[in-house]
């Protein structure tokens, strides 16, 4: 087998069988076949696509590159949860208790943010002394205790896909539909879990712009799991706007307690609800959404979802005090209003900008190797449909970083849309795809 036949093959439209497909993943893996050649075939794929058996043997390459977390020890049905990435997404923080509390064993590896998107790993460490790295029999041993463990994905767990990443990142490849699919899956079906549900995030703070894109990601997305024996299912939701009303690490970890207490913003609450209910399902805690959606109701209002989050904090190393008093979190010393250039209603948030601009502040990492400050972010003050006046504010700048407060300032007062008149409401749930 030679890759100059196979990138031929390829850019000429043809069909890559699966021992075609092994040999250029395992080959890259190895470092036995160059960066260049393989760059020439993610752009043959970028033009010809892959139908669905190519993208799911591509899939199945990438999780084989590496280990496999092995979950059977852990009684019931693993339902894990993915987001392909937003602005104010702290779903995680909410959710992941929330279910574990409801009986879904909850083995979850999440990333760290990069860019104008948020990490669950980096929201979680802004908790004093939580550890993320746990090794994996510590991780299954928490699982099995507590019903909930996070941690942070490792470099033994699909690396084809790292390194295929990469090298998309820097040839203009990364906007593929079966490259993003088979990325994504490919991590989570190493991850052990018998069930997974995608919220395919869509909007100007999302990697797909339009619910067109989005919706065929999350069909690609399920197909994959159909045919490699995974139950998937998939949510489209908006991400046009940011989700909630902070972005930033330890303030994101503050709406979430308060989401976790009931009193969370109704957009953030709403998605958890929606998510959760179809992990309940999926993990055949309920047999129906509605029966679902009311278990978890309950325990979002009789505080035992949030009990699960202290106990996944202590388990983890991290002071569960911060359940009781968020003053423990890291704080910002400066702090900045933004005012509203005019009155009337606020008619959109570009969630692009608003992620922008935290990374400005701090909250954020332009490369993997940047510092984050974990007291950065942004509250929003107003949301799309609230009325406002000329002046008050907007928003609220945190951050420690003097030097870049004055761009950051002028990036999200640029996000904010006020005309005379209020928008239509826009659905935050846009369609669900099994």
């Amino acid at each position: 087998m030679q890759m100059y036949d196979l990138i031929l093959k390829k850019r000429n439209g043809g069909e890559l069988s699966g021992a075609e497909i092994d040999f250029i993943i395992s080959g890259y893996t190895r470092d036995e076949i160059p960066d260049y050649q393989v760059a020439a075939l993610l752009m043959a794929v970028y033009f010809q696509g892959m139908n669905s058996r190519e993208t799911a043997e591509l899939t199945m390459a990438i999780v084989n590159s590496g280990t496999r977390i092995d979950l059977a020890e852990i009684p019931g049905i693993k339902v894990d949860k993915h987001s392909t990435g937003g602005v104010g997404d702290k779903t995680t923080l909410v959710l992941g208790p929330l279910a574990a509390a409801a009986g879904v064993p909850v083995a979850k590896m999440s990333g760290r943010g990069l860019g104008h998107t948020g990490g669950t790993i980096d929201k979680l460490e802004s908790i004093p002394g939580f550890n993320a790295a746990l090794e994996p029999g510590a991780f299954i041993r928490q699982v099995r205790e507590i019903n909930i463990a996070l941690m942070a994905q490792t470099g033994a767990l699909a690396p084809a896909d790292k390194k295929l990443y990469a090298l998309r990142d820097v040839t203009a490849t990364v906007d593929s539909i079966p490259l993003i699919a088979s990325s994504v899956t490919s991590k989570k079906i190493a991850s052990g879990a018998n069930a997974i549900l995608l919220d395919v995030k869509c909007g100007s703070g999302a990697f797909m712009k339009t619910r067109e894109d989005a919706a065929a990601l999350a069909r690609a997305m399920v197909d994959i799991g159909r045919q490699v024996g995974r139950e998937m299912m998939a949510v489209v939701t908006d991400m046009s706007r940011p989700l909630g009303h902070f972005v930033g690490n330890a303030l994101e970890v503050r709406e979430a307690l308060d989401t976790l207490r009931g009193q969370g913003p109704d957009d953030l609450r709403e998605l958890c609800l929606t998510l959760g209910s179809h992990m309940l399902v999926l993990g055949k805690i309920t047999s129906s959404y509605e029966t679902a959606r009311a278990k978890l109701e309950e325990l979002l209002d009789n505080g035992e979802a949030l009990q699960k989050f202290k106990d996944l904090v202590q388990a983890q190393g991290g002071d569960p005090t911060v359940v009781d008093d968020p003053a423990v979190l890291p704080e910002a010393s400066i702090k900045l209003e933004v005012p509203a250039p005019r009155a009337g209603y606020v008619v959109s948030i570009d969630a692009m900008q608003v992620g922008r601009s935290a990374m400005l502040l701090g909250a954020g990492r332009m490369t993997k190797e940047d510092q984050i400050d974990h007291a950065a972010g942004i509250e929003l003050k107003k949301k799309p449909g609230d009325p406002v006046k000329a002046g008050e504010p907007v928003a609220v700048l945190y951050t420690n970083r003097q030097h870049t407060l004055a761009e950051a300032a002028a990036v999200i007062a640029g996000a904010f849309t006020v005309s005379d008149t209020p928008p239509n409401p826009a659905p935050l749930i846009l369609e669900t795809v099994v």
